[in-house]
Parts: C-alpha cells; sequence; structure tokens
C-alpha cells in the first residue's frame, strides 16, 4: 500500500504529545490543514492548541516543525489558527477514555 506524503506527515505528527493532557496533536484534532508544496517538497501545516494560553504552545509548535522535517525536505511553516478548540474535534474514538463519547 502506497502512503501519500500528507498521511505521511499525519502519521509523522503522531508523535507530537499535548503534555498536560497526555494525547497526541493529531488524535486531538489540533491539526487542522496542511498544504504541501510538491514543487519544493514543503509544507504549511495549520494548527491550533487546546487552550489560547497553553504553557506548552511554544514546545509543541516547535516539536510540530521539527518531525514534520523529516518528512517535508523544502522545510515546515507553523501557523497558529484562530479557532477554539473543543473535544468535538478529536478522532473519533480519542475521548474514550475521557468519557466524552
Amino acid at each position: 500500500m502506497v502512503i501519500s506524503k500528507e498521511e505521511e506527515l499525519v502519521e509523522t505528527l503522531r508523535v507530537v504529545i499535548d503534555p498536560e493532557i497526555g494525547m497526541n496533536i493529531v488524535e486531538l484534532g489540533l491539526v487542522r490543514n496542511i498544504e504541501l508544496n510538491e514543487e519544493d517538497d514543503s509544507a504549511k501545516i495549520t494548527m491550533i492548541l487546546t487552550t489560547p494560553f497553553c504553557p506548552y504552545g511554544p514546545q509543541i509548535i516547535e516539536q510540530v516543525r521539527m518531525v514534520a522535517n523529516n518528512v517535508m525536505s523544502g522545510g515546515v511553516t507553523v501557523e497558529i489558527g484562530t479557532e477554539l478548540w473543543d473535544p468535538s474535534m478529536m478522532e473519533e474514538g480519542a475521548g474514550g477514555d475521557w468519557g466524552l463519547f
């Protein structure tokens, strides 16, 4: 099975854990958009944080940039979106441990 560059990038981002919640940013639904530029093998990732003033925000953003650069040889830009996070953004089944779904 051949996976796309975007799928590879998403799977790689699963190693980035939100330290306060203990879940990865993909299952939390923090990755809101990925734009790939195939010409220079770069990406722009738009993500949000669980709270606007997340004390781990800078650390999480830097981890996203670092792990994504392992997949994208042309570099990665990480932007913070303006959406407010809520538990409904989580992957299906991810909130089970919290009794949310």
